[in-house]
């Protein structure tokens, strides 16, 4: 371990962990010289700092623009639950498959600067002394750098500061890093476990912005985490798959169960939630086609949670559908927005955790229970969290199908009754019904209780092909991406391109196809 002095430890901090605006580290705004190495970690504030930050720059807490670039402009589009009014650079942007490799740099920028570097930080501070660290500093790393491999494929995971003058910092194959995801998580688990089963201090309550501190909590979601990772991969690689995601039903402490408490949510207050500022004070974001169809022909009560009525009156809601025509902003701005957020940002809810046991039994991993009862529980959970009754009904309504899409600006953009990007998927568990058409009805469902959270949404889609959405109508992809297969990556990040090429084309020749957006990832084999 290297030693530092004391000005060039508070120069490193300064830069890494910036948190003025936030209350909850106002106290490290102290003079740097009353404060040493060792005073640092005495009240573990060495390691909790930045794993704090690493929380909070899952989705970057502080700066609108970058969180905008960084997952709105992307996965909350492509996973079909926002669109936006404004069309952005002549209306040749990533809504459309015109991709910016500008606003591309931005979600692999934040996870390095931010998510890796203080995780990797914390776990050069914590190793063989403050292990509990160590170990919440895994779960974090892999929840914030699964994300990116979800986004691009190959990353820099296993290798990370490993820099070679002339080879350039290697990457991990999508397969190779999900391997070590799978082995930082079970570390982790393994760890905590131990902490929590001797009845060990939990020293996490002062940093921690999701738990408070609560150690079991953190395994519960690291156990569901495992378990999305390997559901994630069960085509591509069953074997792997069966083995983790059973580890993570046979765990004792169990997968996330109570809603909302159980959620995963980032405490970002006093700072706004980002798709407020987004929403409300740009303009830039409204619903999605795909939401205005299931929600309103589900009659689903969630709807009033999730977006505001049109300027049309109460109870009018509209969508705009990705990749179309807009020549200026006001065509569409009076579409619906979003509901207003409050000071957390969802990453992972209770209701998933459900839905995931459901497809496991689908799949015939042990543990995994019934899958219409886990199904059923799912809805209950996802209505629980917004505190709205009758989830039982909702859940047996036989009926209800998702609604044609309707553009009242541009007919071009319709979705009419029987199109084949129109899903006739009910609601009511059907146990008569075919595996695969099990598996729309729980995908549908955990997309619509997963909002807002657009990176899962958008892998999930991929994974599965559910639920069903509508492909852009025009494709400014110069025919790397085919308008019927939708978009499958983000293109390697210009930063990496510019400072690491050589590593990086021997990470594109990982993939399945060349460096672009319709290439699809390791898991993707749909």
């Amino acid at each position: 371990m290297k030693n530092w002095n004391i000005i060039a430890l508070f120069v490193m901090l300064t830069l890494v962990f910036v948190s003025a605006c936030t209350k909850k580290f106002a106290d490290i705004n102290t003079n740097p010289y009353d404060f040493n190495e060792d005073e640092l970690r005495a009240d573990f504030r060495l390691m909790g700092e930045p794993l704090s930050q690493a929380q909070l720059n899952l989705l970057i807490y502080n700066d609108p623009p970058n969180a905008q670039l960084q997952q709105n402009l992307n996965a909350d589009v492509f996973s079909g639950y926002m669109m936006t009014p404004t069309p952005f650079e002549g209306n040749i942007n990533n809504t459309n498959y015109g991709l910016l490799y500008l606003w591309n740099n931005h979600p692999w920028e934040v996870a390095y600067d931010f998510v890796m570097k203080t995780t990797d930080f914390a776990q050069t501070k914590s190793k063989d002394t403050f292990t509990d660290f160590y170990a919440w500093a895994q779960i974090i790393k892999v929840e914030g750098m699964h994300r990116i491999s979800d986004l691009y494929g190959p990353i820099i995971y296993t290798h990370y500061g490993e820099m070679n003058a002339e080879m350039g910092i290697e990457f991990d194959s999508q397969q190779q890093a999900y391997y070590a995801f799978f082995k930082d998580l079970a570390q982790g688990i393994d760890t905590l476990t131990a902490y929590i089963n001797r009845k060990a201090p939990q020293r996490f309550a002062a940093f921690d912005l999701v738990y408070k501190g609560d150690y079991t909590q953190w395994v519960k979601f690291a156990n569901t985490l495992r378990l999305r990772l390997a559901m994630r991969i069960s085509g591509v690689d069953p074997k792997k798959a069966r083995e983790e995601g059973e580890a993570a039903l046979s765990h004792p402490l169990g997968l996330l169960q109570s809603a909302p408490e159980d959620n995963f949510a980032v405490d970002i207050s006093p700072v706004t939630h980002p798709l407020n500022i987004m929403c409300y004070t740009w303009a830039d974001v409204r619903m999605s086609a795909p939401m205005e169809s299931y929600l309103t022909g589900y009659k689903d009560p969630r709807l009033s949670h999730y977006f505001v009525p049109t300027d049309e009156g109460t109870n009018v809601y509209h969508g705009i559908r990705n990749g179309i025509r807009i020549t200026a902003k006001e065509e569409y701005s009076g579409f619906s927005p979003l509901a207003r957020f409050d000071n957390r940002i969802l990453f992972m809810t209770t209701a998933e955790a459900y839905f995931l046991k459901a497809e496991a039994a689908l799949n015939g991993w042990k543990g995994a229970g019934n899958a219409q009862a886990n199904y059923e529980a799912g809805i209950a959970a996802s209505f629980k969290q917004y505190n709205i009754p009758n989830a039982s009904v909702y859940a047996n309504n036989t009926t209800n199908v998702p609604a044609p899409y309707v553009d009242p600006q541009n007919a071009e953009n319709n979705v009419p009754l029987g199109d084949k990007y129109l899903s006739t998927i009910t609601i009511k568990w059907n146990e008569g019904d075919s595996p695969e058409r099990k598996r729309e009805r729980i995908i549908t469902q955990k997309w619509i209780a997963g909002f807002p959270e657009g990176v899962e949404a958008w892998s999930e889609f991929r994974r599965t092909g559910y639920p069903k959405l509508f492909p852009v109508v025009i494709n400014n992809s110069n025919g790397t991406i085919p308008s019927d297969k939708f978009i499958r990556r983000l293109p390697m990040p210009q930063r990496e391109t510019s400072t690491n090429l050589l590593a990086v084309k021997r990470a594109i020749a990982t993939l399945k196809g060349e460096d672009n957006g319709g290439t699809p990832l390791w898991w993707d084999i749909r």
